[in-house]
């Protein structure tokens, strides 16, 4: 019986490897392949474009000189996972600057194995927030204050408004409010509108002795 070339199984992991660059390329989801310490490897289109660049633009860059973390307990956790070789998705609110403007949003990022490497590879996706009005970057911790505009949505929020009532009263699109909900939302962990009305008064950032709800006085505020 004639023994099965030894060239075989480079040639199908190369056809494989083929493949998937050129999957990678045309998938709309904007993506990056960077080792474990963030230095890009690639980039596909989708994500070069966020900062109107060709993909061979961000190779050899790292993730950190071109997106800021703006959420420090989530980059701790990311920290730790890749330390501690966990497996799982972990999502960092970002920013970024394109032409002198600001843009916001998110890289969730996954540790991915490959046959050939001991340490893995990060796949880093990013997408880009949406609504209007967007608050300035977000303090470490919940408890670190309110930003003005937080301050104002927050009580009408706890008060049950409605989105629409919440964008009259505070001057902005109901897309904004719904903006800003999420990202406390976020910032807080919690899952919804009454979790983050429980959260803040457990924080002290709205009065329990007010009705209607209102910003705690003299509590600490961010910019």
């Amino acid at each position: 019986m004639a023994q099965p070339s030894g060239h075989a199984p480079d040639e199908a992991a190369a056809a494989w490897r083929s493949r998937f660059v050129s999957l990678f390329d045309r998938v709309p989801v904007a993506l990056a392949i960077s080792d474990a310490y963030g230095l890009i490897l690639g980039a596909n289109p989708a994500f070069a474009s966020a900062w109107r660049l060709q993909p061979g633009k961000l190779e050899g860059r790292r993730l950190l000189d071109i997106l800021t973390p703006t959420n420090e307990r989530q980059l701790h956790r990311l920290d730790e996972a890749l330390r501690s070789r966990r497996r799982s998705r972990y999502p960092v609110e970002v920013t970024w600057r394109v032409g002198g403007s600001a843009r916001h949003g998110r890289v969730t990022v996954e540790p991915v194995s490959d046959p050939l490497d001991d340490i893995p590879r990060l796949l880093v996706s990013l997408t880009e927030d949406s609504g209007g009005a967007p608050p300035g970057p977000p303090p470490q911790d919940p408890a670190n204050g309110l930003s003005p505009q937080e301050a104002r949505i927050l009580p009408l929020v706890a008060a049950g408004a409605s989105g629409s009532a919440i964008a009259r009263a505070v001057g902005l699109t109901v897309d904004g409010v719904n903006y800003h909900v999420t990202r406390l939302c976020r910032r807080f962990d919690v899952p919804g509108r009454p979790a983050l009305i429980a959260r803040a008064y457990v924080l002290g950032l709205l009065d329990p002795t007010a009705w209607p709800p209102r910003a705690a006085p003299g509590g600490p505020e961010r910019p």
